[in-house]
């Protein structure tokens, strides 16, 4: 029997919607069993590195410094058009105005923190892992950071928790560059496991993904269900509306748009000293 496929996501609402149906049996495996790990962004862009994973969900950003040894998968992208990560704080103010400054980021390799790097060279990165949820928030009102740049769910929520829009990075990105889409995070696969079996588990992903859109209010059921980050309070309200934003059409297959987005964003960030290569963006069918 072949070895399983090692899969690792976070415990983000759109990361398991596209894989619940893959592993819960909805969709036919195809004779593979699959072994999950799960662990926030930041943990995720580390882990790559070690090249051991089969499947991993990493920042597009990140992408880069593993393309020797993962290819990108065209679905399963995490997408903002118009909308993305946002900067808050304690009171409104510009971005301008944070130069140099503490911010508190949810990680160094995070497509989040490069795009912010991009709109504001100059601020101090104080990295607040997302876990445990409240961490940023707490941060803020203690004096800690002077501003939060949230991702996943947390950029819904801080409206509820008292705090002030700064800066949509997504409305930002859309306005620098005519109008594109900000591709935050996608999925990897490990080169090493083979042309043939690269294209299987690249099918059976995208087969997981249709499935789970074609029935998104049972797969919203079930992650409710299994939900157990009780400091998010995520309900189906808040579950609808992030999953709309991340895990649509351009999640099942990156358009055009998106692809010429990521091109414009590692060449951005070479430019700026972020990068230190433009990688030509390879994906597996």
């Amino acid at each position: 029997m072949p070895s399983p496929i090692r899969l690792a996501f976070s415990p983000d609402s759109d990361d398991i919607f596209m894989f619940w149906p893959l592993l819960e049996g909805k969709v036919d495996a195809e004779g593979l069993a699959f072994e999950v790990e799960r662990a926030d962004t930041e943990a995720l862009n580390a882990r790559a590195a070690a090249g051991d994973i089969d499947v991993v969900a990493v920042s597009i950003a990140r992408w880069p410094a593993i393309a020797d040894r993962y290819l990108l998968l065209p679905h399963g992208m995490s997408v903002g058009r118009g909308y993305g990560p946002v900067v808050v704080a304690t009171a409104g103010d510009t971005l301008a105005s944070l130069e140099g400054r503490r911010i508190g980021v949810p990680g160094l390799r995070t497509t989040a923190t490069t795009v912010l790097r991009l709109l504001l060279p100059r601020f101090e990165a104080v990295v607040v892992p997302i876990s445990p949820y409240a961490r940023a928030f707490e941060a803020l009102r203690s004096g800690e950071i002077d501003a939060a740049l949230l991702i996943h769910e947390g950029r819904l929520t801080y409206e509820r928790e008292g705090l002030a829009l700064v800066c949509d990075l997504g409305l930002a990105w859309a306005d620098a560059t005519g109008g594109l889409p900000l591709p935050l995070g996608g999925n990897a696969i490990r080169r090493g496991l083979g042309e043939d079996r690269v294209a299987k588990v690249s099918r059976l992903v995208r087969a997981s993904i249709r499935w789970a859109l074609e029935h998104r209010e049972e797969t919203m059921r079930a992650l409710l269900a299994r939900e157990t980050r009780a400091d998010v309070g995520l309900d189906h309200a808040m579950l609808d509306r992030y999953l709309a934003m991340y895990a649509n059409a351009d999640t099942l297959d990156a358009p055009d748009d998106v692809r010429r987005a990521i091109e414009v964003l590692y060449a951005r960030a070479h430019a700026a000293g972020l990068m230190d290569r433009v990688p030509r963006v390879e994906m597996a069918p």
